[in-house]
């Protein structure tokens, strides 16, 4: 057999190793995603014109290992939150009123609603400060509503994304093979 078929047949083999090792390295961890749902300052439409502002974050686990000691800082901790749903957790106060609530763990998939309520002039801007767990830091998203792709989609764009992949390392074989003369 002549050194390029040998080349082409290996080419799509390496390449799905090598994406294989890598998928595996990246999400044998915990993923912490901490997204801001809402804010929003709502009027009481009383004699003093009140207003009470509210607003909510949710923080997810889409790894595939649990977190373990989520912590969720805050420079101010309001009196008014609740988690959903209901589970245990601790507030640890710090200096400066900071305060942070520890949660011992969330299992892969799992994912925790806080909700916020609070007067002004404090605003969200106020309240969160960082989200981490003793493997990894949050990673904040902001939240667009976007339809997800169909299944025909997703095989398409994976198919096309394998073949490119494959075909730069064939081109790099090649460049090995023309160097190494």
């Amino acid at each position: 057999m002549e050194i390029d078929v040998i080349l082409k047949l290996l080419a799509p083999i390496f390449t799905g190793a090598v994406g294989l090792i890598v998928k595996g390295y990246i999400e044998a961890k915990p993923k912490l995603i901490l997204y801001l749902v809402h804010a929003s300052a709502i009027p009481l439409n009383d004699e003093k014109n009140t207003n009470v502002n509210t607003h909510s974050i949710v923080v997810r686990n889409t790894g595939k290992k649990t977190a373990n000691n989520v912590r969720i800082g805050h420079n101010y901790l309001p009196k008014s939150y609740q988690l959903y749903p209901k589970l245990t957790h601790e507030v640890k106060e710090g200096a400066n009123s900071s305060s942070e609530i520890l949660i011992p763990t969330l299992v892969p998939g799992e994912e925790v609603n806080i909700s916020y309520l609070y007067f002004p002039p404090d605003t969200y801007h106020n309240v969160n400060s960082y989200c981490k767990s003793d493997e990894v830091s949050a990673r904040p998203v902001s939240v667009i509503p976007a339809p997800h792709l169909n299944k025909f989609q997703l095989v398409l764009i994976w198919s096309l994304i394998f073949i490119g992949a494959s075909t730069t390392v064939y081109a790099a074989f090649l460049a090995i093979l023309a160097w190494a003369k």
